[in-house]
């Protein structure tokens, strides 16, 4: 019966030990659970060396997984910040951010580093990005283009500020393209004035792609217009030097036999009125400026 009755204090002993070995591990999950300093999800992040780190993310964007490789270049530079790895996950992160799609989250991730490296062996790249980051978002000419003006003046910065750069070529291209943006937003108001027979309204939108944007694939039609425009309003020299502005330039244009057709209804041609802003502006197009 003694035998009996040990063997029986130990079964209970053990059970006891198991039920409070459950308690604890219940207890400990409970702790981990409720303490807002504890997250599991982000110890691999925070344990990692930025080296490592860093490594992974390449892997991660050659494999196609954006999203985690942002994640890791974003560990980088808030676990280490002002080091030179935060300052290389920096770049990898803002060009990430761009393939994403996240175009906000580059602009400001490419102007943070712009201002804290700007000499850096990377900042041309980074201008690079910036600029393509707002050539992303131009749109058709008439919607809003504050993007195309914000696409020249970072790609500017590119050419200024790092001529001898890789990306001064395609930055050069991404200029000529928004400026072809901003030319045609005044060309589609313009042409809306005219519709509405607002010539005076209409001529200064002209006005502005011949002297603000002549090298651009509006100049043409802008001039055309110019001449119908003036030509309605009875001003029939300044047509005239429209006219003879688009045939010094472009003389084989559908525009200018337009042009001269439309002077000839009224028995006059194209001829140059050599105190006119027309002429003057005339002359930077022959020059090629």
């Amino acid at each position: 019966m003694a035998y009996a009755g040990s063997e029986g204090m130990m079964k209970t002993a053990r059970a006891l030990f198991a039920s409070l070995l459950v308690l604890s591990a219940g207890a400990s999950i409970s702790g981990c659970q409720s303490d807002p300093d504890i997250d599991i999800t982000k110890l691999g992040l925070e344990t990692d060396p930025p080296d490592v780190l860093y490594t992974q993310g390449l892997a991660n964007m050659k494999a196609g997984n954006m999203a985690e490789a942002a994640r890791k270049f974003d560990a980088i530079d808030r676990e280490n910040p002002f080091s030179e790895w935060a300052r290389k996950a920096l770049v990898m992160s803002t060009f990430v951010k761009y393939r994403q799609g996240k175009l906000d989250d580059a602009l400001a991730s490419g102007n943070r580093y712009m201002s804290q490296y700007p000499k850096s062996q990377d900042a041309a790249y980074v201008q690079y990005l910036i600029g393509l980051t707002y050539s992303k978002q131009i749109v058709d000419v008439t919607q809003d283009q504050r993007a195309s003006a914000k696409t020249i003046e970072a790609m500017q910065a590119v050419i200024d500020n790092y001529p001898n750069s890789e990306y001064v070529d395609d930055a050069q291209a991404k200029i000529r393209f928004a400026r072809d943006q901003l030319a045609g937003k005044e060309m589609q108001v313009g042409r809306y004035y005219m519709e509405r027979k607002e010539y005076l309204a209409a001529i200064s939108r002209f006005r502005i792609v011949v002297e603000k944007y002549p090298n651009t694939n509006q100049i043409e039609e802008a001039l055309a217009r110019l001449v119908e425009a003036y030509y309605a309003m009875g001003i029939v020299d300044e047509a005239q030097t429209a006219a003879a502005v688009l045939g010094h330039n472009y003389p084989d244009s559908q525009w200018y036999a337009d042009s001269y057709k439309l002077l000839q209804t009224g028995g006059a041609e194209p001829r140059e009125n050599k105190g006119s802003w027309i002429a003057a502006a005339g002359k930077k197009l022959l020059l090629g400026s």
